[in-house]
């Protein structure tokens, strides 16, 4: 399973690192030390944290006004496998995007829960690259 410092986990949650760190520090992100001391965060941890950061976040605050880009970097947080198709959920702060795809193209990509992506957006058609 991938594994993402703290910095990272901070990009893809859209905080600072400081946020992130913090985050971990009072017990809300969970983490553990690697061989060199890094502080790291597991890759299915941090894709349920996002959701549920996702889920806080929309009901505590009103929408952000932004401009929305056609990229979406973020953390797959589901992957629905069907005998053709396939589902895939990604959590790119605070928005949550659902790709459906061919099974084929899934497995060709490797994608698991936890694992760093980013959806692309071109009408109503969301592609998935692997990061």
């Amino acid at each position: 399973m991938q594994s993402y410092t703290i910095g990272q986990a901070a990009r893809l949650l859209g905080v600072s690192p400081d946020t992130a760190r913090r985050w971990a520090d009072a017990g809300r992100l969970t983490t553990h030390r690697d061989a060199s001391g890094r502080r790291l965060v597991d890759g299915r941890d941090l894709a349920a944290f996002s959701v549920e950061l996702a889920r806080s976040d929309a009901a505590e605050a009103d929408p952000p006004y932004t401009s929305a880009r056609n990229a979406f970097p973020g953390i797959v947080t589901a992957v629905k496998l069907g005998d053709v198709a396939a589902q895939v959920e990604i959590q790119a702060g605070p928005h949550r995007l659902v790709s459906l795809l061919t099974r084929e193209a899934v497995e060709e990509l490797g994608l698991e829960v936890g694992m760093e992506a980013t959806a692309r957006v071109k009408s109503t058609n969301v592609h998935i690259d692997r990061s």
